[in-house]
């Protein structure tokens, strides 16, 4: 690994667990991906390839090692409560136990699902994606999660948002993520200026940190629509410090917002209200990414998400994934910093899926099989209790591909009705009738090989 600098160098082969390291995939301040394959056995509950996430928790000065450790431990909490289609999942944590390589010894390890690329390196490739509006309608969806759940993502980004095989997205990156204190998180004290509201740019620091409101997300969305639909920033500048200043202008009074001519209409008032100068005037015009959300749906011709399950204080229930997938197709190849993209293009569904009548797709893994939403779910596993377009899907499915009409409702919600239809449909084609859809049951949901 020469000719680049890595937070945390992990040589190609090293073993972690029962992890084997293979090529880097990303390389931040704090950290280094890498991605991986099972090498010591077979584990039902684990992926055959992950990405591992290096965070240099062991070696460092008192005051980074305290630093770094934060970091790790906000994303390590937010990964292990929240658990939702539209994040980047998180299988398991580990930590370097290798005093002779001091560089790697206490070493925090997260292995996550592996991603295909991000969104970043594909806007490199393609400016103006095909599928921006769709990408942009599961982003804010990710978004509406964790708001939904407490939290505020703090540093979105199209590097922290990554893209699957199937072409959907999914939020990550959850080391600078906040749980809401009443309306105010707090956040270390950096971000991404170029996605960063200007009431953030010089704000007051205590020792908890940076006051966070969501509304510094609806922001940064705004920023990164704007950028996927046009490849161009709204504030004014050849660098990033010229658009900070014109940023700070702006909140003044003294600079207007120049959106581009080639933001299309539909997104034009949307984009503008997410960039108004002021906490006050952004959440009077966007109340939330609830709301945010259903506007995003709208312009990008996307189905409308399932409703999100009530939640009891601190608690979190599965939400809801949008239906549209993105065509955009990533390769599973990398170079050193980024991922690079696919040469082909994946097959789709001549038309689109409805609950009523679901269609035929095509996946890379698993072959032929259908859908009823665009979900693309063969391996997420949902059970009684949780909610969101997946539960939606296999209701779909069941209803409607195999004729169980006692599921009830096409509601999002797996309740008792779900779980009975599930423990039929199980024991109809002989297996474990647990009332779990895991992947032996989206198998046969999809009829994989029957179409």
């Amino acid at each position: 690994m020469t000719g680049r600098s890595y937070a945390v160098p992990v040589p190609k082969g090293y073993r972690i667990g029962p992890w084997e390291v293979r090529e880097p995939l990303a390389s931040g301040a704090f950290a280094t991906v890498y991605a991986a394959r099972l090498a010591g056995g077979r584990d039902p509950e684990m992926p055959h390839r992950a990405a591992l996430k290096f965070l240099p928790t062991g070696t460092r000065t008192p005051r980074q090692l305290r630093h770094l450790r934060e970091l790790a431990e906000r994303e390590v909490e937010l990964l292990g409560r929240l658990r939702a289609p539209r994040l980047i999942r998180m299988y398991d944590t580990l930590t370097v136990d290798d005093p002779e390589h001091p560089e790697l010894d206490g070493a925090t390890v997260l292995v996550l699902e592996r991603a295909e690329g991000s969104l970043d390196a594909a806007l490199e490739h393609e400016p103006k994606p095909a599928s921006g509006p769709a990408l942009l309608a599961q982003i804010c969806e990710g978004l509406h999660q964790l708001h939904h759940a407490g939290w505020v993502h703090g540093d979105l980004k199209p590097a922290n948002v990554l893209l699957m095989a199937d072409g959907s997205a999914r939020l990550a990156d959850f080391n600078m993520a906040a749980e809401l204190e009443g309306t105010h998180a707090y956040a270390p004290a950096f971000a991404t200026p170029d996605y960063t509201p200007p009431e953030l740019l010089w704000p007051e620091v205590d020792e908890r940190g940076t006051r966070i409101r969501p509304s510094a997300d609806v922001w940064a969305f705004g920023v990164l629509a704007h950028v996927v639909l046009t490849d161009s920033f709204p504030l004014p500048g050849g660098s990033t410090e010229a658009r900070t200043d014109a940023a700070m202008r702006y909140a003044r009074g003294t600079e207007e917002l120049r959106l581009s001519p080639e933001l299309p209409d539909t997104w034009r008032e949307m984009v503008r209200d997410c960039l108004a100068p002021t906490h006050s005037a952004r959440v009077t015009r966007i109340p939330d990414t609830g709301a945010l959300l259903r506007r995003v749906e709208e312009a990008a011709g996307a189905s409308r998400s399932a409703r999100l399950p009530r939640l009891r204080p601190r608690r979190w229930r599965r939400p809801a994934l949008v239906a549209a997938l993105a065509a955009l197709a990533l390769t599973a190849t990398a170079t050193a910093a980024t991922y690079a993209l696919r040469d082909e293009d994946r097959p789709t569904a001549s038309a689109p899926p409805t609950c009523e009548k679901p269609t035929v797709y095509e996946d890379a893994k698993y072959g032929r099989g259908y859908t009823a939403g665009w979900n693309g779910t063969w391996e997420f596993t949902i059970k009684r209790g949780e909610g969101g377009s997946q539960v939606r899907e296999a209701q779909c499915l069941l209803r409607y591909l195999h004729g169980i009409t006692e599921v009830g409702e096409v509601d999002g919600i797996f309740g008792p009705l779900t779980h009975e239809a599930v423990v039929t449909f199980q024991k109809r084609v002989g297996l474990e009738a647990n009332g779990v859809v895991g992947a032996s049951t989206w198998r046969a949901l999809r009829k994989a090989g029957e179409v």
